[in-house]
């Protein structure tokens, strides 16, 4: 037998090791190269719906310049601040760098334009959240292999990816399971009323850590505010005042990188010191401790959390809802409506193998697949068969 090539002695004892799995929902023979999570983030690199991403929407659609975020840019982000977070913790830096990069591979085009699209239109078809369509990216919408769908990730990816927001409790009639994440449960138990790991609650940190930030870059880039607006802000305000203060002369480009910058150290080393504290008083021996804790042991301060509420609500005010992107957003919104409607009710216009999928059936399933094809699109894509399908009719 060849020699197993890693070492996963230096993390905590709460961290995930991968001795410790609770493996893959089929069975596969182990690599002699790369641990299970090394290679649950191999896979996610090499799927196609994380190349996609380069032409998926962060806040700006792709086509508005070169020099904004994709979702693509803005997972690779996240995983940087993951992997700082996490071996600084004492995690696992391979778990916590596959979750960062899975973590928006479910998003449709446009952003959360497309995203607040699909749900409402399926709202009588068991509804559309991004986190489940992850989880059916990654457990059945990948078809590479021979013997599974999906990537047939390792649970604790799996498990990270559909928790890291917290814990999923079903109460009848009030916010029911996605039914991705309801029919997935059933399979391969995810403890859905516990919280993740702590490697999960990174990279969901590191996931506002980065979109907050990079959204500060990209409005000023796009002068949809002034660097000033953002003075009155607790912390923010300070941090750009002093940047400018100290570098008066090096122009507004490079005052906003290192202004940012030092924001995103700022509240990155806040992360560490509160979550260090916690994870000493709550004297935790294993990864399964961390699940059942009942409150999560990577967080902001109280200060800090205040400070990105605050932030989080000028962004909306001041960007998100800025004339510039609503009108990009309410295009984008049009585009994805018109094409479910047209699908639905057109299935013969649908690829072959999704037509497949749709023969048949009832008309629930139906718009369950069409969702599947259409949140699968790039900005681009779609666009193209908008184009094709529906305004050659106009």
């Amino acid at each position: 037998m060849e020699e197993t090539i890693f070492n996963s002695n230096q993390n905590a004892s709460y961290a995930c090791f991968p001795n410790h799995t609770k493996g893959r929902l089929y069975d596969e023979p182990e690599s002699n190269t790369r641990d299970c999570f090394q290679r649950d983030r191999d896979r996610i690199i090499h799927s196609t719906a994380f190349r996609r991403l380069e032409y998926k929407t962060q806040v700006f659609v792709n086509h508005e310049g070169d020099h904004y975020r994709t979702r693509l840019t803005h997972t690779l982000e996240v995983s940087q601040i993951a992997r700082t977070i996490a071996r600084c913790l004492g995690l696992n830096e391979d778990l916590a760098e596959a979750l960062a990069l899975a973590h928006d591979l479910g998003h449709p085009p446009f952003g959360h334009a497309g995203e607040y699209a699909l749900a409402d239109l399926m709202l009588p078809y068991e509804g559309f959240d991004h986190n489940a369509q992850t989880l059916a990216v990654i457990t059945r919408l990948e078809q590479r292999y021979a013997n599974f769908d999906g990537l047939n990730l390792s649970w604790e990816t799996i498990e990270g990816t559909v928790k890291h927001n917290g814990p999923l409790i079903d109460v009848e009639g009030a916010n029911p399971l996605p039914r991705e994440v309801r029919d997935y449960n059933l399979k391969n138990n995810l403890m859905l009323d516990t919280f993740a790991s702590a490697e999960a609650q990174v990279a969901a940190l590191a996931d506002d850590i980065a979109y907050n930030n990079h959204d500060i870059d990209d409005g000023l880039r796009a002068n949809l505010f002034r660097m000033e607006a953002l003075f009155d802000l607790p912390m923010v305000g300070d941090i750009f005042k002093s940047t400018i203060r100290k570098a008066p002369d090096i122009g507004a480009s490079r005052q906003r990188h290192e202004a940012v910058r030092d924001l995103i150290g700022y509240m990155v080393n806040d992360c560490l010191t509160e979550s260090k504290q916690r994870l000493k008083d709550a004297n935790l021996k294993s990864a399964n401790d961390i699940r059942a804790l009942g409150y999560p042991v990577v967080s902001f301060s109280e200060t800090v959390h205040e400070i990105d509420r605050n932030l989080k609500d000028f962004l909306f005010e001041n960007m998100y809802c800025h004339d510039r992107v609503r009108q990009m957003t309410e295009k984008a919104s049009l585009v994805v409506k018109e094409l479910f409607v047209f699908l639905l009710n057109n299935p013969s216009k649908l690829p072959d193998d999704w037509q497949k999928q749709v023969h048949g059936e009832s008309k629930k399933k139906r718009a369950q697949v069409v969702t599947d094809y259409i949140a699968g699109m790039t900005d681009r894509f779609a666009y193209e068969e908008h184009n094709k399908l529906i305004c050659k009719d106009k």
